[in-house]
Order: structure tokens, then C-alpha cells, then sequence
């Protein structure tokens, strides 16, 4: 080689020293959502289930992006390269994650980039997963249109190719036949992963955890305050323990992880005397001691209680608990719940994005829709100084201008077409170009 051809090659390799590939903050993700929709050729709307977001940067600049969503439900080459019986596919299929996305930016031309890339992210993407979704991931996965890329960036990052998709799709109505078949490659995280995809005694330390959440005293003695003035469907007769102190253990259980009436009553058996009196249990006069409700008497309290009436009392104490700038606005079918009249029940939820956590709901009326409840949901929300989301549906001037003027909040809402006139405007007088450019060429 050539001096000129030495140099670029040092001063390439110098450059591939300085990759670092991170997940993105928060105020990114506009700037992120944009480049992927203008520059990747599938375009971008959204990742699905779990997912994480990724930028590579060289000296502060973003080269590249990276998307992680949730695996397929289906995918015949890899479901026969792990080996798992269809029961097992549904119950560890978390464990694995799909690289829904990955774009090298506009005039970023750096030799080995792609694989070096991918090489740093997947070092780091079970710990980051862990730690947003409280389980790791074993396995990594990517469909590539044959047709466009031949693969090699992933090849020379040692996944591993094995074989096409069919060519189908799926959507909300089911799968369909698009013709385009994919290749389809795998990555194990961990030299253990088929084994633990495949075992059918689950490892303990792929389960899903979830870190207790801490009260200080105010917060404590702030919840037995609201909680007071809840009123108690119960008739007084045989009353042993106090609702007050039956919805604080639950509500102490359920953000400390606890899932089911069982994990919230053993929750309560591990509460120290100090906690119990704190949560107001029953007192004990013979045995000098305080004693938790059993989880048959939580069971038939929780499933009693009207849910609204509770949420109205405590979403505005749970939205103090979390620093997060952004609330979302979700609304949900549950599925196998119907009304007496036969009609699916819907929900109507307030979140914080960063936790994920429902802080408000409310059910939505048969003669009603998501739009015309959403204002009665933030009613008793502390939404000062936030961000307020919400999906094309909630596109609505009504809903914005009270927000703006009843909470003292800001908004972001999608702009599709049933909002024509306001996309046109948009399109119009190119809004979109105001977000940050692409970096420029290094």
C-alpha cells in the first residue's frame, strides 16, 4: 500500500476508536423519530412491545441508528434453529429482542462502521434492557431484504444466517402475503441462550424483575391521608381490618412488584410490626402484636371497591412519585372482559412515560369515546410544568385548550387524516424542517 492509502486507513481505524453507541435521552427521541422517517427506507412510525432506541457517535456527532422492539411472534427459521415447543415460544419470547431498525446516516462513509457498531451495541443491550424492563435478553434477531443489503455488516458482527422468512406479514386482522421474503439472522447474547430458550424449568434470573419502590414518611403519611376519605363498601358487621389499611398494603405492594392478590397478601407477612402499625393493621390486644389482612379478606375488599373512586382519590399522590416531564394518554380493550350487555370493556389510561406506570384511568362509557373522556382522566392529575401525549385521536382543540389552560401544561400530538387541514398547514409551511439537521460528513 501506498502512503495516501496507509494514512486514510490509520485515520479510519482512529475513527472507528471513538464509536460509542448509547441509548438516546428523552429530548431526542423527536430528533431520533425524524431521521429514521426521512432516511431509512422503510420509513418510521413506531417500535413494537418493549423497545429501546439507540445513536452512535463519533466525537459527539450521530453517525448512525439503531432501533430494538419486540421479536416476532413468528418466525419459522429461528423458532427451528432454538428448538422450542410452541408453549415455551409464548412464555420466553421476551427473552428474545428484534433489531427493528438500523440506518447509517446520510454521507457517513467509514469502513467496518455497521459491524463495529452493532459489535458495542449488543456488549450492552441485555444490561440496558434489564434495567428499563427488568429482565435481560438472550437472543437478537433481524430480517434483511435480501433484494436491497446481502447482510454482511451483521455477518461480520458473527450473527448467524438462518435461511428466508415466507413473505408474510402481520397486522392487527392477522398475517398476510406480501411476497417479500427476508433473511433472517440470529445473535446469542449469552453462549447459553438456546438452553435457556429451550428448558422447560425457567431460570430464575431471566424473570422479569421489578425494583421496590421506596417511600419516604411524607409520602407514606400524605397515601393514609387520601386514603381515609375513601368510603368503605363494606357492611360494619365483622369487620376485622380497616379498609384504610388494606388499600395502603396493596398499594405498597403492587409498586413494590407484587402482581396478584397471593404476592400482595405475602408482601404483607414480610411487612415488619413497624410497618404494619405505620400501614394501620389490626392490633392484636392478647398477643401484643400487629397482624396483616389475609389475602382472602384483600381479594374480597379489592374486587368490592369502585376502582374510579379510588384512582380520582390517589392518581394525583402516585403522579408526585415520578420525576418524568411526560404523561401519555393510552386507550385499551381488555381482552375477555365484557359488560352484562356482552360489550368489551375499554379504558382510558394516564401514564408516565419514563416508568411506564398507570397513574389514571377511567372506563369509557358505551355512549361515549376516548376523546370525550380524556378531560375528566387529567382532572385530578398534577400536571404543571408536563408534557401531556397522546395518539391522532386525541388531535382535538378542545383537549389542547385545556390542557394548556386548565393544567398549565404543554402537549404533543400526532398529526394524521382526520386532522386534513391542520396536516396540510403542516406540510404547507414545511414544519418538519425545523428539527435538528443531519450531522454533517466527518
Amino acid at each position: 500500500m501506498d502512503e495516501a492509502t496507509i494514512e486514510t486507513k490509520s485515520r479510519q481505524d482512529n475513527l472507528l476508536d471513538h464509536v460509542i453507541v448509547r441509548p438516546i435521552h428523552f429530548n431526542e427521541r423527536s430528533r431520533w423519530k425524524t431521521l429514521m422517517a426521512n432516511h431509512h427506507y422503510l420509513g418510521f412510525k413506531s417500535l413494537v412491545g418493549e423497545s429501546l432506541r439507540y445513536v452512535a457517535e463519533i466525537q459527539s456527532q450521530w453517525v448512525a441508528l439503531l432501533g430494538w422492539s419486540a421479536a416476532a411472534l413468528q418466525c419459522h427459521p429461528r423458532d427451528t434453529w432454538i428448538g422450542w415447543p410452541s408453549i415455551l415460544r409464548w412464555q420466553r419470547l421476551p427473552l428474545v429482542v428484534n433489531n427493528a431498525r438500523f440506518l447509517i446516516l446520510p454521507e457517513i462513509h467509514i469502513p467496518n462502521l455497521a459491524s463495529k457498531i452493532l459489535s458495542l451495541n449488543l456488549k450492552r443491550l441485555s444490561k440496558d434492557w434489564e434495567h428499563i424492563y427488568g429482565h435481560p435478553v438472550v437472543l437478537a434477531e433481524t430480517f434483511v431484504d435480501s433484494q436491497r443489503f446481502s447482510g454482511i455488516c451483521y455477518q461480520a458482527a458473527n450473527w448467524i444466517y438462518l435461511g428466508q422468512t415466507q413473505g408474510f406479514g402481520k397486522s392487527a386482522h392477522g398475517y398476510f402475503y406480501h411476497g417479500q421474503s427476508k433473511a433472517v439472522f440470529v445473535r446469542p447474547l449469552n453462549q447459553r441462550a438456546r438452553r435457556w430458550l429451550t428448558d422447560p424449568v425457567g431460570n430464575p434470573k431471566l424473570i422479569r424483575k421489578v425494583n421496590p419502590m421506596k417511600l419516604t414518611i411524607q409520602q407514606t403519611d400524605d397515601l393514609i391521608k387520601i386514603l381515609k376519605t375513601l368510603p368503605d363498601p363494606r357492611k360494619k358487621r365483622g369487620i376485622r381490618h380497616r379498609q384504610l389499611s388494606i388499600l395502603a398494603i396493596a398499594l405498597g405492594a403492587v409498586l413494590s412488584g407484587a402482581r396478584s392478590y397471593t404476592a400482595i397478601a405475602e408482601w404483607a407477612q414480610r411487612c415488619s410490626q413497624n410497618i404494619l402499625e405505620r400501614l394501620w393493621c389490626r392490633f392484636d390486644d392478647r398477643q401484643k402484636r400487629y397482624f396483616p389482612p389475609s389475602e382472602p379478606t384483600i381479594r374480597r375488599l379489592l374486587q368490592t371497591i369502585n376502582p374510579e373512586v379510588v384512582d380520582q382519590h390517589i392518581g394525583g399522590w402516585l403522579s408526585s412519585l415520578f420525576t418524568s416531564q411526560a404523561v401519555g394518554l393510552d386507550g385499551k380493550t381488555l381482552k375477555g372482559a365484557r359488560l352484562k350487555n356482552g360489550a368489551q370493556i375499554k379504558l382510558l389510561s394516564a401514564f408516565v412515560h419514563q416508568e411506564g406506570i398507570t397513574i389514571a384511568q377511567k372506563e369509557i362509557p358505551a355512549a361515549h369515546n376516548e376523546i370525550t373522556i380524556a378531560p375528566s382522566l387529567l382532572e385530578s392529575l398534577p400536571l404543571t410544568g408536563k408534557v401531556v401525549t397522546a395518539d391522532a385521536l386525541h388531535t382535538q382543540k378542545e383537549l389542547a385548550r385545556y390542557i394548556v389552560e386548565n393544567k398549565q401544561a404543554d402537549y404533543c400530538f400526532t398529526v394524521k387524516d382526520n386532522q386534513k387541514t391542520l396536516k396540510e398547514d403542516i406540510a404547507t409551511f414545511s414544519l418538519t424542517e425545523n428539527f435538528p439537521p443531519s450531522p454533517s460528513n466527518l
